[in-house]
């Protein structure tokens, strides 16, 4: 083997790698909680009395769930612009990561949510508690402390699955590292980069979630693992 690694070229590059980061940090952070916030509404309605939404949430996270990111990405991308709307490669980008991460969101917190003993319900309906109440302090918070370390390997790979979205030439990690190897022709060390570049944002996004369980979450404070393993 005679290759040899020259990383000068690639690392001079840095400013395109360092905002294909940043725009991956702003794709992911919005698509988490916005994902998350649809996926837990998602998960209340799937559970609901209502039948028939029920069984369209259903109908939404199967076909989510059985379909490839990347096709969703084109049909948002692509779809939108038949139909008329013109929407930048970022917002369609944004829009087919938040529909996908709500439904395994939604079905994390589901079965969060199916782990709570209706002995704790009828409790807290013999306290006096709300609907509101109930749905709070004692379904939506205890099951989401529960599928926290789910919920957070998930938030990581849709961070990861930012990647696909270089496909409709958002200016990503991925897309930036492209650009940069047929810039120098170095394409081993460009996307060995990337790699720690991902690898980096990935444990760097765990290290966040992790202070934000410890921070919500009282009991697993005081256990001190908040929540990610």
């Amino acid at each position: 083997m005679d290759y040899e690694f020259d990383f000068a070229s690639v690392l001079a590059a840095w400013p395109q790698f360092l905002d294909g980061a940043w725009l991956t940090i702003q794709l992911s952070v919005p698509a988490t909680v916005i994902g998350f916030i649809m996926g837990t509404l998602l998960a209340i309605g799937r559970r609901g009395p209502v039948r028939w939404l029920s069984a369209l949430c259903g109908a939404y996270v199967e076909v989510i769930r059985n379909t490839p990111l990347l096709v969703q990405v084109f049909l948002v991308f692509f779809g939108l612009s038949s139909l008329g709307w013109k929407v930048p490669a970022f917002t369609a980008a944004l829009l087919a990561m938040v529909i996908n991460v709500a439904a395994y969101s939604c079905e994390i917190m589901r079965a969060g949510m199916d782990a709570i003993h209706k002995g704790q319900l009828e409790a807290a309906e013999c306290l006096g508690l709300t609907r509101r109440q109930v749905y709070w302090h004692v379904i939506l918070r205890p099951a989401m402390e529960k599928v926290y370390p789910a919920l957070t390997s998930q938030f990581v790979l849709l961070m990861l699955a930012t990647s696909i979205t270089s496909q409709i030439s958002v200016e990503e990690l991925t897309a930036a590292a492209a650009r940069v190897q047929s810039d120098t022709f170095r394409p081993f060390e460009a996307y060995i980069l990337v790699a720690v570049a991902y690898l980096a944002l990935s444990l760097l996004m765990r290290a966040g979630l992790w202070l934000f369980g410890m921070a919500v979450f009282t009991r697993r404070r005081r256990l001190g693992t908040g929540g990610t393993r």
